[in-house]
């Protein structure tokens, strides 16, 4: 028998390192020593490695099967390279925390069979190497990822307050049931799409409904609880993804803010169009926010209108299965939504806090195209994908960019999370309360009646509650955004008298 090991420290969390440890379809990019890996990490599953000496030459297939794991704490496999009684190996990783924010791996291996005894030195001294040379380029990856991890935009809240005056949201009045859309389909499916997503119906647009017409109706339905008129406005800011005018046509120029503006009386308002895939509308806020807090201007208007159930239409034509990349385009809906934020003219803001970060690595997760033989676009997700990385990376920043403000999750009334289905919100749910211990009070969910109105479903689920009376004064609600980008965003509001424009003043 013959035991090898190497050890170093890593500043990181034990989750960034275990991320990294077990993310073979990666290890290419980092790993000199397993240059290759494929197969489970579940306990009794198998994988093969390919092992590189670093003399050179070919490398080694090693096949192994699961004995152990405990996430983010060790990982154990036993494999041979040939047969069991020529040489096996027990392989262990193990992630030993030393400080909140540190943490010491180990590499060890035991060696057994006869194959080992007959080459000891060599193999010692190979994997020696193997081990030191992997160690070290798992933290400098480890490192990094969690350093890319962190709340780049997020900063210090000086200068004067900023608040949230008024929201505006407009909806279409025809209804597409989730029956019907299936119903739709080319091909006979099977999927229970309801069930799956937990959304019953959603509002698409009718002849003379585009996604310039909802973003202006959403516009003036804002500017009907505002303080101002329009003419007060220093900015408007569309943030759409669909740029949809006069039925189909999708308009790049001139852009959609300047139509906006013209139409709603903000004459001497600066305009521009920016896109942030669904996080669009949060990031309009976050930069007003800091125009604002830099005494750049003293409000403006973020808008959208989402024109965008003709990717659901398209996706009926082809999808055949549950695995499809198209899935996702049929839980989408249409919806307008308009905010204004302003100068707290009292020095009391109840915008808390603003932060947004990207994780780019994840940016091929969602790609729309153009449909070649239809109106519009199609889009392609690997949704299943984009929940594990939310999941696995989404409850620490949100921990740390509440942190960084003094709060809690427990501090939140309301959780409004990006709407893409009921099962979605809810396992966000237990993945932020398992990490952070916590919960917040109400996590709202709209999607089962309006379905994922992409860029405008944040501010169309704040009208609606804002609306029944449901946000008392002085309740802390807590916007969550998390787009194909992988951008994940947070606002967190404190309801002052933005319920009192609804007639609520509870």
């Amino acid at each position: 028998m013959i035991e090898l090991s190497s050890a170093t420290e890593i500043d990181a969390p034990a989750e960034a390192v275990w991320r990294t440890l077990t993310d073979f379809e990666h290890f290419s990019e980092w790993n000199p020593f397993i240059r290759e890996a494929h197969g489970t990490t579940d306990v009794g599953g198998t994988v093969t490695v390919r092992v590189q000496p670093s003399f050179g030459g070919p490398r080694l297939p090693l096949h192994a099967t699961i004995l152990f794991r405990d996430d983010n704490h060790e990982l154990r496999w036993k494999g041979s390279l040939l047969a069991p009684w020529l040489g096996a190996g027990e392989h262990t990783f193990t992630i030993e925390p030393i400080g909140a924010h540190r943490v010491r791996f180990v590499q060890r291996e035991v060696f057994t069979g006869a194959l080992p005894r007959l080459l000891a030195p060599i193999l010692a001294r190979e994997t020696q190497r193997g081990f030191d040379a992997m160690n070290l380029a798992l933290k400098a990856r480890a490192e990094s990822a969690d350093r890319a991890r962190s709340w780049m935009l997020l900063e210090p809240r000086s200068g004067p307050g900023v608040r949230v005056e008024s929201v505006g949201s407009a909806l279409p009045s025809r209804r597409l049931t989730t029956a019907d859309l299936m119903a739709s389909t080319r091909h006979r499916t099977r999927i229970d799409l309801e069930r799956l997503t937990g959304i019953r119906e959603r509002r698409v647009c009718g002849p003379g409904e585009d996604s310039r017409s909802l973003a202006i109706a959403a516009a003036r339905d804002c500017l009907s609880r505002s303080r101002h008129a329009a003419e007060d406005l220093d900015v408007v800011i569309s943030a759409s993804i669909t740029r949809y005018v006069d039925g189909t046509t999708h308009r790049m120029e001139p852009p959609l803010s300047l139509s906006i503006k013209e139409a709603i009386g903000a004459h001497r308002a600066t305009s521009f169009d920016l896109a942030n895939a669904c996080a669009g509308m949060l990031t309009g806020v976050f930069l007003l926010d800091a125009m604002i807090r830099k005494g750049e201007i003293q409000r403006g208007m973020v808008v959208s209108g989402e024109a965008i159930t003709g990717l659901g239409r398209n996706a009926a034509r082809s999808i055949r299965s549950i695995f499809s990349l198209q899935l996702a385009s049929l839980t989408l809906g249409d919806g307008g939504a308009a905010v204004i934020v302003e100068r707290a003219p009292d020095g009391k803001p109840n915008v808390l806090l603003a932060g947004f970060t990207t994780l780019a690595e994840h940016s091929r997760l969602c790609v729309g195209l153009p449909a070649p033989h239809a109106p519009g676009a199609r889009m392609f997700t690997r949704a299943r994908k984009i929940h594990e990385v939310a999941m696995s990376d989404g409850p620490a920043l949100i921990e740390e960019v509440l942190a960084s403000r003094g709060l809690r999750l427990g501090d939140i009334d309301w959780l409004i999370p990006h709407q893409t289905s009921v099962r979605a919100i809810r396992s966000g749910e237990r993945a932020l309360a398992a990490r952070t211990g916590d919960h917040p009070r109400h996590v709202v969910v709209t999607v089962d009646e309006y379905g994922n109105t992409a860029s405008t479903t944040l501010f169309i689920a704040l009208d609606k509650y804002l609306r029944e009376g449901r946000l008392g004064a002085g309740d802390k609600v807590l916007l969550l955004s998390v787009a194909s980008g992988l951008e994940v965003g947070v606002v967190v509001l404190a309801i002052d008298e933005l319920q009192e424009a609804y007639g609520h003043a509870n």
